[in-house]
């Protein structure tokens, strides 16, 4: 007996949190209006911002020149680039420095003198330096549109936001199995997720292309130095402060990145972001925001990817509980719900990957949509080893920040000429 309600229980738990999470994920293809509300607007050609651009780099010396060469190209008349190196950090200061001699004025080099390097640390001994209107985080490997600051600033006057979150997306799913599924969740989060929760007022912050107007950052006192997910913690609390968050995705617009180059690279980027999730659940900031939905929307946005490696690898020893356990038929058909609702993802998924495809001009190959679901559980694995990492390394107190080695993967040979 006892055996039977533990598994209908643990069944019924794992269906509602599958099917919640997929709910949410396709949030932008519920119908035409919301799928066209989540575009940038086109830009009237007035444009009335200032932009204070923000590139923290260490050790990034092969990728820094041709993200800062990029944002030099684009169209809109009124910006700023300031790149973050760290004091100890020749390779990188020296690419920035011989950028910044050959853009006139346009580019500045700040050092980061802290002992102990981090993003957070770098983004604000930048922020006193700033003189535009508004803030904009970029990382050194980022690949961004000529026209993005533009929509931007449309975006900030014709909604009167605090803040803008433009998309960003991995490319290179060609790589590995594993970049395919990590290209597919930026898709799923940036096209749709985020959207949702701009909509219901909580939103963590992605950790570039976010825009931030300059005295609200300010106010904010700008990044949690101690926080190893910065972006999703500024999210939290200009949130829990009321402000005015409007996120837009175009893929034409969207700032281009490439995965971890390691399989190890992923897991210890994952354990970051998961850990920086825990710090901020921890935190407590998120009981602040004024409605009871977005605060058990926030609990369980935080304490997601625990959620998510948990049900990844539960829903097959459920399932297998249900068929090998001498329990009442009824039961072991309950225990093949959450497996419905990680079928009906999997389609969702191909769909994704199609549409993916689609809007950015990639083939996608019998072999990719076999990649994409063979490869499922054992990512699912991976995410289950760096949520365990995370809240080991958590409880050890060990918050040192483990950099995502970049190569230029996510480049174009034409990207590389130019």
């Amino acid at each position: 007996m006892f055996t039977a309600v533990f598994v209908v229980i643990v069944s019924l738990a794992l269906f509602w949190m599958a099917a919640f999470t997929l709910w949410w994920q396709m949030h932008a293809w519920r119908t035409p209006e919301v799928l066209e509300a989540t575009r940038f607007g086109s830009p009237d050609g007035d444009a009335h911002l200032s932009f204070s651009l923000l590139v923290p780099a260490r050790h990034e010396q092969e990728v820094l020149e041709h993200t800062v060469r990029r944002l030099l190209r684009s169209h809109h008349r009124d910006y700023e680039v300031l790149v973050i190196v760290g004091h100890d950090d020749p390779g990188t200061t020296e690419v920035a420095e011989r950028v910044a001699r050959e853009a006139g004025g346009r580019v500045r080099v700040i050092v980061d003198h802290h002992p102990t390097k981090n993003k957070p640390k770098a983004l604000n001994t930048a922020l006193p330096h700033c003189r535009g209107d508004v803030v904009g985080v970029f990382d050194a490997e980022d690949q961004v549109h000529p026209d993005l600051l533009s929509h931007v600033d449309h975006a900030f006057r014709s909604t009167g936001a605090d803040v803008v979150q433009g998309g960003v997306q991995l490319i290179n799913f060609h790589s590995s199995w594993y970049s395919l599924r990590n290209c597919l969740e930026y898709f799923f989060w940036f096209r749709s997720r985020l959207h949702l929760h701009a909509s219901k007022g909580f939103i963590p912050l992605g950790g570039n292309t976010v825009f931030v107007r300059t005295e609200v950052l300010r106010e904010a006192d700008g990044w949690d130095e101690n926080c190893l997910a910065e972006d999703c913690d500024l999210g939290v609390r200009l949130s829990s402060a009321g402000k005015r968050v409007v996120v837009a995705y175009d893929a034409e617009m969207v700032t281009r990145e490439e995965t971890p180059d390691s399989l190890m690279g992923l897991l210890k980027q994952r354990t970051r972001w998961n850990q920086g999730f825990l710090q901020v659940y921890r935190k407590r900031d998120w009981r602040r925001l004024p409605g009871f939905g977005q605060r058990m929307l926030a609990r369980y946005t935080l304490m997601t990817p625990f959620l998510q490696a948990f049900t990844g690898v539960v829903i097959p020893l459920n399932v297998a509980a249900g068929v090998l356990l001498d329990v009442p038929v009824g039961v072991a058909m309950i225990s093949f719900l959450p497996l419905l609702t990680m079928t009906v993802t999997f389609v969702f998924e191909i769909v994704g990957l199609h549409d993916f495809g689609r809007q950015y001009g990639f083939r996608i190959r019998l072999a990719h949509y076999l990649k994409l679901i063979v490869g499922g559980p054992f990512y699912q694995v991976l995410l289950a080893g760096a949520a365990i990492r995370a809240v080991w390394r958590e409880q050890r107190g060990r918050d040192e920040w483990e950099l995502t080695r970049h190569t230029g993967a996510h480049l174009t040979r034409e990207d590389i000429q130019r």
